[in-house]
């Protein structure tokens, strides 16, 4: 028998899922626009109004304070869109919404993977050429000086790159962290193969295994939250029943899941000198020489992994509140695993 309350309570918590991703998103987007825009968001406005108590910061003047006004409606309406697309709009089950989730997740994991790939070679390639002082030949002195400043290579180099990863990212939709895995080996082993053959090594071949070894490691863990491949301490677990396991999973996700991954954001993001902002903003290199210049993506990774975790976290946050609301025959496999979207 269903229960008179379920779709009550199946609308909230599609409702409270797409807050969450919303969130996610709005506090990114204003991350952006408040350290590299240099707008004054929401809680430099309330602030300002004397909302949050007092504060020695200085007044802000009108036109910020209207960017402000902007800032902040402009996000009530998209979490207020959010709701009502969630509730009255979206006729999804919590297992499809799930999916929905889940594949936007997988895609934002697709686009990373191609970014670093992209970014790695042809950043080692730049490194390659100005050591073996040949990349005046094809680009030209000045254009050889101006690769030697981090902001313009980051500008110019890997920021279009990054753009070139959405659209590859929407082509090839089936790729597997395997390939990832494999180029981490293959990137070490020509650090042994030309320093005990050929006596040859720069910083930057021991540069791009961490730059690949770190991707690997942040951007494949929503890949291994959906395959159920993450350690659990299972002693108790597996003797639940599907009830059980659903309620010690959404518990799991909402108090340890969620809340680690806002900490990663709001800690990390939290100010321009933050550890997350500073490299990001100032282009942070490592102090090698011709070495790589992709140690501020390196921070960035967090941000990706903070996201999709966050993302994934709520798809098996309605996937296991279906377990309650929405139960299928024991008979009918986990829907977790049954396809992946990621590989």
């Amino acid at each position: 028998m269903v229960s008179s309350t379920q779709p009550a309570l199946t609308s909230l918590a599609r409702a409270l899922a797409w807050l969450m991703v919303g969130a996610a998103f709005l506090y990114l987007i204003n991350n952006y626009l408040v350290y590299w825009r240099d707008m004054p968001g929401p809680y430099r406005l309330l602030l300002d109004l004397g909302w949050l108590g007092s504060h020695n910061e200085p007044a802000l003047s009108d036109g910020l304070r209207l960017q402000g006004w902007l800032q902040l409606s402009g996000y009530l309406l998209v979490l207020t869109m959010a709701v009502v697309y969630a509730i009255r709009f979206n006729v999804n089950s919590l297992r499809a919404e799930s999916a929905r989730f889940q594949r936007l997740s997988a895609y934002l994991v697709r686009v990373a993977f191609w970014a670093v790939l992209l970014i790695g070679v042809i950043d080692m390639l730049i490194s390659l050429l100005r050591i073996e002082d040949l990349l005046g030949f094809w680009v030209g002195e000045e254009l050889v000086t101006q690769l030697g400043r981090p902001a313009f290579r980051g500008s110019v180099v890997h920021y279009p790159l990054l753009l070139v990863s959405f659209v590859l990212a929407l082509v090839f939709k089936r790729i597997s962290f395997f390939w990832l895995a494999l180029l981490v080996v293959l990137a070490q082993f020509q650090i042994v193969l030309t320093r005990f053959i050929f006596s040859y090594e720069q910083a930057f071949m021991g540069d791009l295994v961490r730059f690949w070894y770190a991707a690997l490691f942040l951007f494949a863990s929503a890949y291994t939250l959906v395959h159920e491949g993450h350690v659990r301490v299972d002693v108790i677990y597996a003797g639940f029943s599907r009830v059980k396991k659903a309620w010690s999973n959404i518990l799991g996700s909402l108090l340890l899941g969620l809340p680690l991954c806002w900490v990663i954001l709001m800690q990390g993001m939290g100010g321009k000198g933050n550890s997350i902002n500073s490299p990001l903003l100032n282009f942070e290199i490592s102090q090698s020489a011709y070495g790589l210049y992709v140690k501020y993506l390196m921070a960035g990774f967090l941000v990706v992994f903070a996201l999709t975790m966050i993302i994934q976290f709520t798809s098996y946050l309605l996937l296991n509140l279906a377990e309650l609301l929405e139960p299928q025959p024991d008979d009918v496999p986990d829907s977790s695993v049954a396809h992946s979207v990621l590989s």
